[in-house]
């Protein structure tokens, strides 16, 4: 159908629902597949992925799952080998304000008019 652009993001799924557990560990499937725009299988599916490729942990917290992050592995394509998924997460999150230290840090390293 000539006009209707066919609907992509840069980022994949797995990013999302990875950008989606580091925002909050104790995030439910179903709001991360409702965040990321998925079904709760597909969510379940791609946080098996992540658990098994490493970037992942779980830890049951009596009824709730708890997913710890591990920001220092690498990404997976070759040309991205040298990044890690931390730098990636950093670079993602820092248009949304990020944490509580990095806004703090960089609101101290910009100069203020009594300062300059």
């Amino acid at each position: 159908m000539v006009g209707v652009m066919e609907q992509w993001t840069f980022l994949t799924n797995h990013a999302h629902v990875l950008l989606c557990i580091a925002s909050d560990p104790a995030m439910r499937l179903r709001d991360v597949a409702s965040n990321v725009g998925i079904t709760e299988r597909a969510a379940q599916r791609i946080v098996a992925d992540l658990v098994d490729t490493g970037y992942l942990s779980r830890e049951r917290l009596g009824r709730r799952n708890h997913y710890k992050l591990h920001p220092e592995l690498a990404l997976r394509h070759p040309n991205e080998l040298n990044n890690d998924i931390g730098s990636l997460l950093d670079l993602l999150t820092r248009s949304t304000g990020g944490s509580a230290r990095r806004r703090t840090r960089a609101r101290s390293a910009v100069p203020t008019a009594a300062s300059a």
